[in-house]
């Protein structure tokens, strides 16, 4: 048998670790111990983490735009036909009321949907008695705006006078929008978003194709400004225009060899929609300048929508299927005459676009 006092020695040993272990852990690693008023103090903190996420800045992150021509077609002549009137029905407003009905999948759209639509508000009820019960009415009404915002409203335009063919200017209501393709060049297409691509690493196809010939004068979409301009190995030479209320970056990409842009552009440069901006060719997929590595003459048209700057460049960029989109536009096509000293390509009829900032004109032959 151990000695008593033995035992006692051990315990007293094992407790003055402990309690050494337990200075240790205090010192290096402090606990709030609960106070009386630890309830208050917790309530307190879960007010400021509310408070903190209702301060932060919210946005859009994703946009699927699945709206077709014929839809578009019809909302716009909605639209056009009642200005001036009471009531005016907004082509937005009306594509945003069946995008929540559909859900965002108009291969579910229906003709008739947007004539009953029409006489429901012709018989007096207002969009905002329809909607009130829609919950995602606002998501598609930003989203549908941010794509198609600037594509519409009162704009100036030369159309050439019936008696004598010379250019008068009119003030007109609708479409300012143009197809990315001048009137009279031929092109194909097909929906190819979010195909798959190879060069440089495995990745999808975040914009629209239209092949056409070398040379075919590529059109501004819509007024805006050079964002960018030059080299990219995946685009060849490209531009970026960014419209000027910041929501939408058009990126126009394998442009000619040799003479990729319109000589009046620059960063920074406005233009206005219909303007000859470039040609069309088969440049990029090298980090060589001014090389021709695409097998196919085409365009590369793409939409980016911008919620927040955040989303301009990496992973929270949002890119819209173009296709109907450009099906849409093909309804207003630029026309444009050659420069036989230059050789640069101009627009016929010019326009005056209300967005341009200090009223800058279109561009004039020389």
């Amino acid at each position: 048998m151990k000695p008593r006092w033995r035992h006692k020695c051990t315990s007293l040993l094992i407790l003055s670790e402990l309690i050494f272990l337990f200075v240790l852990l205090i010192r290096f690693f402090p606990v709030n111990l609960p106070s009386s008023s630890s309830g208050t103090s917790r309530e307190a903190a879960s007010q400021d983490s509310v408070a903190s996420s209702s301060n932060a800045k919210k946005f859009i992150k994703w946009v699927d735009f699945d709206v077709n021509a014929e839809a578009l077609r019809q909302a716009l002549r909605f639209d056009v036909d009642s200005y001036g009137q009471e009531p005016h029905f907004n082509w937005l407003e009306l594509l945003a009321y069946l995008g929540a009905r559909y859900g965002g999948d108009f291969s579910r759209y229906r003709e008739k949907d947007m004539e009953e639509l029409i006489q429901t508000l012709q018989q007096g009820t207002p969009m905002e008695e329809l909607t009130k019960d829609m919950k995602y009415y606002p998501y598609y009404l930003e989203a549908y705006g941010a794509v198609l915002g600037g594509m519409t409203g009162v704009y100036e335009i030369q159309i050439p006078d019936e008696a004598t063919g010379e250019a008068v200017w009119v003030t007109k209501y609708g479409l300012k929008a143009f197809s990315p393709i001048a009137k009279n060049y031929p092109y194909q297409d097909f929906d190819d978003f979010g195909a798959s691509r190879s060069y440089g690493f495995k990745r999808q196809h975040l914009g629209h194709d239209l092949l056409g010939q070398v040379g075919t004068p590529v059109i501004a979409v819509e007024s805006g400004y050079v964002e960018a301009i030059g080299w990219n190995q995946y685009g060849g030479w490209r531009l970026g225009i960014r419209s000027f209320d910041q929501k939408r970056y058009y990126y126009y990409a394998h442009l000619r060899k040799n003479y990729p842009y319109h000589k009046t552009l620059k960063e920074g440069s406005y233009v206005q929609a219909g303007d000859v901006i470039g040609y069309l060719g088969r440049t990029g997929y090298s980090s060589t300048e001014n090389t021709n590595n695409i097998n196919e003459p085409h365009l590369h048209f793409g939409m980016q929508l911008i919620f927040d700057e955040s989303q301009k460049e990496g992973n929270n960029e949002i890119w819209i299927d173009c296709y109907e989109l450009t099906k849409f536009l093909a309804m207003n096509r630029s026309e444009t005459v050659k420069d036989q000293e230059t050789k640069e390509y101009y627009r016929v009829w010019q326009m005056k676009d209300p967005a341009v900032p200090g009223g800058a004109q279109s561009q004039i032959i020389p």
